[in-house]
């Protein structure tokens, strides 16, 4: 998978603060280790996952010792089965002991989005419906998190507040209603499309005659998202796409992606994880 410019520079400074958060001014513990000793190691998944991090590990490597070479046995986006190993590390004993935990808390962290983003993803495969994450993520890790996302094969949501206009329900009643919001939005950036959230039919109508480009349908049962899709398919002008979000679980999604909405938005891709057991063994 390809990074940019952006993503690599990111690596880099998420890395240097996860180091320096670890290492500090040095590693006490290898500090016992002769500077001559050198060590093979692989590191091994305990369980089936979709991986994510490799460029974080990469990283971790160069700036702790350069030295330290690295023979990876699958790609981000790979399924790896449960005593696979996932690569195998050839260098110096004490750098690759000291490059050992950050690197697997990165592995383990960014594998563990991605694969829960391949079961949602697995989950409405055969509908035309796409999983979308959130901004609920791990503080400083967003773009990270965002990465692991597209290697589980789900969509990325807006980065940040920044870069696209999701008009809420406190936004709409700051902004005297939706019809108000979003023609302010038209108004200040007239190139940016516009997503509203809406909680009810009667918003949901609202929205489509304001022509916002996209529609979050928040909490609709899915008898409800029927009759959302319905609408917006006969009196949009043109249809908006619509976004299907409000807490829904792996169990829920595949009846919720067969009424028609374009995206589901799953907070828990990133907020709700746990790491992968992972493990770093020396030979």
């Amino acid at each position: 998978m390809q990074t940019d410019d952006t993503l690599l520079a990111e690596i880099r400074e998420s890395v240097s603060r996860a180091l320096r958060e670890d290492v500090g001014d040095g590693d006490l513990t290898a500090q016992l280790i002769p500077a001559s000793a050198s060590i093979d190691a692989t590191i091994i998944t305990r369980e089936s996952m979709t991986m994510a991090g490799r460029p974080w590990v990469d990283e971790v490597c160069r700036q702790v010792d350069p030295s330290i070479r690295i023979d990876w046995r699958h790609d981000d986006g790979n399924v790896v089965a449960a005593g696979e190993v996932i690569c195998a590390l050839y260098g110096p004993a004490a750098s690759t002991l000291t490059a050992e935990r950050t690197a697997l808390n990165f592995l383990q962290m960014l594998s563990a989005t991605a694969t829960v983003t391949a079961e949602y993803v697995q989950a409405v495969a055969g509908t035309d419906c796409r999983i979308l994450d959130t901004r609920k993520t791990i503080p400083g890790l967003r773009q990270a998190q965002k990465y692991a996302v597209l290697c589980g094969g789900g969509v990325n949501h807006r980065f940040g507040l920044f870069d696209a206009i999701l008009i809420k329900e406190n936004h709409i009643m700051s902004a005297g209603g939706i019809a108000a919001a979003v023609a302010a939005a038209r108004q200040l950036h007239p190139d940016m499309p516009v997503e509203v959230e809406v909680e009810s039919i009667q918003e949901l109508r609202e929205a489509l005659s304001a022509k916002a480009e996209r529609l979050m349908l928040d909490n609709f049962a899915p008898d409800l998202l029927v009759q959302a899709v319905a609408i917006n398919r006969a009196e949009g002008e043109p249809p908006a796409e619509l976004e299907a979000s409000g807490g829904l679980t792996l169990d829920e999604i595949a009846t919720v992606a067969a009424t028609g909405v374009d995206y589901i938005s799953v907070g828990a891709l990133t907020k709700n994880i746990r790491a992968v057991d992972l493990s770093m063994r020396f030979e």
